[in-house]
């Protein structure tokens, strides 16, 4: 069996730079479901995120997110790439990059600006619970929201050729 090269290994990675991109919209009958990537580092050239910081983002980034008034019932899925260079957004509906920078941008912010006991991190609510690292957590949400989504332009918005 030949096997199709999927849609995100399309994408080239040697001139992919931190942003905001819509990796795909699929259809589900009527549902449409927009995949983002959310790309904090540029792969292949700048080091990955370490699994308990990333564990943190997803920790803090999913519980705002389901608990946004906007966007909360729309959350289908956010959670880390396995090439830990982002993470994935997916959202009920068919959006653009532009439409979620608000959201994302306040999603960071709230993750460089917490305090606290990190949402779901005990035994009984998680299966890893002892790999986080909430001071990365907050270093990374800042360097994100200070080198790319402060000055976020169509360039970080949208794939490259």
């Amino acid at each position: 069996m030949e096997l199709k090269k999927i849609t995100s290994f399309t994408i080239n990675h040697l001139l992919l730079e931190p942003g905001i991109y819509v990796s795909r919209i699929d259809h589900f009958g009527d549902t449409a479901i927009t995949t983002f990537d959310l790309r904090m580092t540029a792969p292949n050239r700048e080091p990955v995120m370490n699994t308990a910081e990333m564990h943190t983002i997803e920790h803090l980034g999913a519980t705002f997110l389901r608990n946004d008034p906007d966007f909360g019932s729309k959350i289908v899925y956010f959670g880390p790439m396995g090439c830990r260079t982002g993470f994935y957004l997916l959202l009920a509906g068919e959006y653009t990059s532009a439409e979620i920078v608000p959201l994302i941008t306040s999603m960071f912010e709230f993750i460089r600006d917490f305090e606290g006991e990190i949402p779901g991190a005990c035994a009984r609510d998680c299966g890893n619970y002892q790999d986080q690292n909430l001071e990365m957590a907050h270093w990374l949400a800042n360097r994100f929201l200070t080198n790319t989504l402060s000055c976020i332009d169509e360039k970080h918005l949208i794939y490259p050729d």
